[in-house]
Parts: C-alpha cells; structure tokens; sequence
C-alpha cells in the first residue's frame, strides 16, 4: 500500500473490520482522502464502531492531522492510523529496520473523556510498521469501551450541554454591536440551561448563501467542536433551512440559530395552557420548512420531557414520523386555540373598560426589571429572576394611585432585539395587551452598555404592534448606581416622561405613580 500510494503520490486508505477484513479501499489525492459513509455499523456513544482506518501520507510524514482526528471522532473508529511514506527509510532506519516504503506510523484512538491536555483521543509516539503490528490491541480495545459504556452512563445524568457561539460580522456591524449581541446570546444560551465552551466570529462582506459562514470556517467549527467536547452550536442568527442543514452535516452535533434558542427557552419558560398553546404554534411554524430530509433536525427531535436538551423542548417530533400534512394540521388547530385565547382576552378588556380602570402596561427589554417593579408596585410576590424571559406568562395586578384612584398593571413578554417573527404573530393575543392598554411605562436599564439600543428595539416592536402613538412613561430603573448625573439628564432629555426609580429598594415608586396619575387626570387623555 504504502508503494503504490508513493507511485501515484496520493493516499490511501483502508478500512479493515475486527475479522481483519478490508471493507473499503479510498484513493485521495496528495494531502487528503474522503471517507465514505459506512453502513450497517456498530453505533453509539457507549462503543467504537468495530472499524479501523489506516492510511497513508504520501509526504513521508506520518503524523496524524486534525482532519485525521476528526475522521477518527466522527466515525467513531477503533483506531485510526497513518503511515509516513518515505523511499529513504529515514525514520525506520535509526531503529535499525528497512521497510520497502512504509517508513513510520502513528496510532490514535478515543478517550471516554478529555485527557489532562483537554484532548478526547490518544495519540501513540510515531512508531515504525513493525513495532506497532507486534502490539496486541484486543484486550486494549476491550477496556476502552468498557470505559466508554461506563461514562456514557455518568453523561446521562448531566443535563447541561456544551455550547459553542458563532457571529458573522460583517462590513455595516460595527465592533460595539457585535460584542453586545455575542453577549446576549451567551446570556440566551445560560437560561436555556447551556455552558458556553468558546465563542467564534467570522468576518465576511455578506453571509454565504449555502452555509452561512463560509464551508472553511465551517470546517474549523468541527474541529473545535472535538477539541472543546461540545455538543451544540448556536448562530447568532436565522439560518435557513438549508444552512442549517448544511452546517449540520459539516460540524456533526446538534446547529441551531438564535431564533430557534429563544423559541426552547420560551418552551421552559410557558407555565400556563395560554403560554404552552403560543409556544407550540412558533415552534411548528419554525420547524415546518425544515421538515426536509434525515439530518440532525429532525433525528434530534425527542419532544418536550426534561433532559432532551436545548431545542429538543416544546412539541417535539417523532423523526420522520411526523409529515408536512400532519404538521399543517396541528398548526390550524393551535390557530384556532390562539383566536379563543384572543376572544377570551377581547371579553375580559371589555369587562374591564367597564369599570373605566386605565390599563397600564409595563414594557421593555428582556431582564431589565419588569416582573420587579410590579412585584414593587402591588405588594404581591411575582415570579422573577436574573435570566432572560425569566417570566414568560402576563400578569395583571389592581394597583392604587395616590388620590385613591385604581388602574390595572399588567406585565408583558420581555422584548429582545430580533424578536422572531413566529413568536409575535403566536403571541399576539398576549402581545394585544400592550395595543389595548391605555399608558406605556416604558422600563430602561442605564446600567447596560447598549441601552440606547434596547430601546430602539421596544420601539421598532411597539411600532410593530401599532402601540408607538400611546403616552409613554420611562422608567429609569436602578437610577441610584448611576454616579453620573449628566448621563442620567441624557437620558432625561431623550426619552418622553422620564422618572427615576429603583425597583429593587422600591424607591421613586410614588413619584411614579404621581406621574402617571397626572396623565390619566389631563383632559387630553382618551382610554383606549
């Protein structure tokens, strides 16, 4: 082998069983060879799939790349192994040997978990051809995958997956905003219960039509993905449904995109029939165009118990079980559950402009304090935490004004830059609050950098939502960490009807609520 492939000066490889038989022969070129797709093999993270590669290099070097590793990853290989192709026998000769061509050989196989360098695979000192075939690796194979079947039962209890981040900037994203939105997707990868393992960024004048990044930086993912044990990858963006399948088929574990990551945390999130109905309904809608073939989309699907990890919450799919007609289905039925839930909220409005109470919805940027402030506000207990979407379902509270007037507060879905489309049109009988309600109060964080930002985003929504003409009062929340006086005035000088508070120390809450009692007392205001 190692003769013919320094004739041809291209590699070769064999695929050799545990009986010792050749399975396949594949002829690359100079650097490379692509395996094919082995079929009717051993599979599972529990074991090696019973199948050796040796090949050769025809540059005489016998060290195994990372594409070798890969490969050795990917199919799960007994071992992988690659010969250094050298007529001058100048490795093998220092031994005191004299091989034809086969000068040196390398060996590698898996680990059941990272070694002390953070690597998942072994790889042997080069050796020559002779020392390597008088090792006996049955026994040695045996014990690995004993090890293997024993981790991946350890695996099993842990629910927290690793994740790896990806960013395309291009040309018109500056550096501030590319930084802010990795950030946030990090702070979205944490609520949906992911440990971020790296964060990569390619830059490119547009978006690559087929895999979004470009199939070279696609490949290094894969790499990275072995190197760092990952088992997720998330696009700080929407694929398509091409790309995302394409991506898959290159990097090997679970793809998803940042609107399927806000659609699983959503999932978690829904507590009451209201919010699971609205879920389902994005999360079909989402799932629908990529119900397009047998890649990792659909075989992930495991539905909405505990422990499918992210993406796999929510309605689920039973792989290709579930077609486009089944589908088209489920989704005119969530529809018509949808439209319910919007006369159920239309009569309950009515009810309420019956009793002539202002309607004041409490709006703004995913965790900036929302569910705290009316926590604050009505004395009551409000479900709330440092995560993103940490509350999902609306909630309505009675609250007093100063003159002894009531006004109803109610709670919303926090907003997020990109919020997808399916959500808001799933969640529009919850999101027709804000479009009903009489007052804005518009809640800011000035203590994160991209405050400016997350404003024009409740903005573009409340646009959206046809909301945009309504008075608006901002709410300046944890006004007290700010030293700076003139950046607090700043803020005062753009924003409509400002009021500083903190939600948290239930300071300015008076002040507050003399603010808006006074726009509700103007003779120019008119109840929705």
């Amino acid at each position: 082998m190692a003769e013919l492939s320094y004739e041809i000066n291209k590699e070769i490889a064999l695929i050799i069983n545990r009986r010792g038989q050749v399975i396949n022969v594949t002829v690359g070129d100079a650097d490379t060879v692509e395996l094919p797709t082995f079929k009717n093999i051993r599979e599972g993270e529990a074991r090696l799939c019973g199948l050796r590669c040796i090949h050769t290099h025809p540059n005489g070097n016998a060290d195994l790349s990372k594409t070798d590793l890969t490969a050795l990853l990917n199919n799960r290989f007994d071992v992988i192994a690659s010969i250094g192709v050298d007529p001058d026998k100048t490795f093998s000769r220092k031994k005191g040997e004299n091989p034809n061509f086969a000068d040196s050989i390398q060996v590698a196989f898996l680990l059941p978990d990272k070694n002390d360098k953070g690597d998942i695979w072994e790889i042997q000192p080069t050796a020559t051809v002779r020392e390597v075939s008088n090792k006996d690796f049955e026994e040695f194979l045996e014990e690995v995958e004993r090890n293997f079947a024993k981790n991946y039962k350890d695996k099993a209890q842990v629910e927290t997956e690793s994740a790896i981040l990806v960013s395309l900037q291009t040309d018109d994203i500056s550096n501030f905003l590319l930084k802010d939105s990795l950030n946030e997707l990090e702070q979205l990868a944490f609520t949906a219960g992911a440990k971020v393992a790296s964060k990569i960024v390619q830059k490119r004048n547009r978006p690559d039509p087929a895999t979004y990044i470009g199939s070279g930086k696609a490949k290094e993912i894969s790499l990275l993905v072995q190197e760092k044990n990952a088992n997720l990858v998330i696009f700080d963006a929407e694929l398509s449904p091409n790309q995302q399948k394409k991506l898959e088929a290159t990097i090997g574990v679970k793809t998803i995109d940042r609107t399927e990551l806000i659609l699983d945390i959503f999932a978690q999130r829904a507590r009451t029939k209201e919010g699971k109905l609205q879920v389902e309904l994005a999360q079909l809608k989402y799932l629908y165009p990529r119900l397009i073939g047998e890649g990792l989309s659909l075989s992930r699907q495991g539905g909405g118990g505990i422990g499918g990890g992210i993406a796999t919450r929510g309605p689920g799919e039973t792989k290709l079980e579930i077609d486009r007609r089944r589908i088209r289905t489920r989704i005119s039925f969530l529809e018509n559950e949808v439209n319910k839930i919007k006369n159920l909220r239309d009569y309950q409005r009515r009810q309420r402009q019956k009793n002539n109470l202002p309607v004041v919805s409490i709006v703004g940027y995913t965790n900036v304090g929302k569910s705290t402030l009316l926590t604050a506000l009505s004395n009551s207990e409000i479900f709330a935490e440092d995560k993103l979407f940490a509350t999902l379902d609306p909630t309505t509270r009675k609250i007093r004004l100063p003159q002894g007037d009531f006004a109803l507060f109610s709670d919303t879905v926090g907003f997020i830059q990109r919020l997808p489309t399916s959500l808001i049109a799933a969640f529009r009988a919850t999101l027709e609050e804000v479009a009903e309600s009489d007052i804005i109060l518009h809640l800011i964080d000035p203590m994160h950098p991209a405050w400016s930002e997350h404003v024009d985003t409740v903005y573009d929504i409340l646009l959206e939502l046809n909301s945009n003409k309504k008075p608006v009062v901002t709410v300046i929340n944890k006004a007290d960490l700010i030293k700076d006086r003139n950046q607090i005035e700043k803020i005062k000088d753009k924003l409509p009807n400002p009021i500083e508070i903190s939600a948290l120390k239930r300071k300015g809450l008076n002040d507050l609520l003399l603010k808006l009692e006074s726009i509700i007392n103007n003779e120019t205001f008119v109840k929705s």
